[in-house]
């Protein structure tokens, strides 16, 4: 797929019943939902081969020869600009947070949030309760992604 349809991950977070991740595709190419259906047809196959249980199909799962892994829907947005950027890279890498899943980011290993410290975009203690000044996420700010 990686030859066929490209796209870099920018930030992602995979949690136990759902994912958030950006990607940035090559200029002129949108075709983000052809991505999503073979991300999930190669996901599903590989992790039913591994052994992995899936949860019941629905009879319009079956006629579609869906798994029951995913969802049918996504939601997409298209960035406007580099702040827009930053406020859903820090909504995706507090999600766990926000979901009850860990006490704070670093703490999550299933998250590009350790690679933006390595490079430098966050501080270890981003977002982080351990220590008395913690680095408050810009989208918790931001009323309209509070919600979410």
């Amino acid at each position: 797929m990686a030859r066929d349809r490209p796209f870099d991950t920018i930030a992602i977070c995979l949690l136990p019943d759902h994912l958030h991740c950006i990607w940035s595709l090559p200029n002129g190419d949108s075709d983000y939902p052809v991505r999503w259906k073979l991300i999930k047809e190669r996901f599903s196959k590989e992790s039913v081969r591994h052994g992995m249980s899936e949860s019941r199909r629905s009879d319009s799962k079956v006629r579609r020869g869906e798994r029951g892994i995913w969802q049918r829907r996504y939601w997409e947005h298209t960035l406007r600009d580099e702040a827009d950027l930053v406020r859903l890279c820090d909504y995706i890498h507090y999600n766990p947070v926000k979901h009850g899943l860990v006490k704070c980011p670093h703490e999550y290993p299933f998250s590009s949030f350790h690679r933006f410290v390595r490079q430098g975009m966050y501080p270890n203690n981003w977002g982080c309760c351990c220590e008395q000044e913690p680095q408050i996420p810009s989208w918790m700010v931001d009323s309209s992604l509070a919600g979410e």
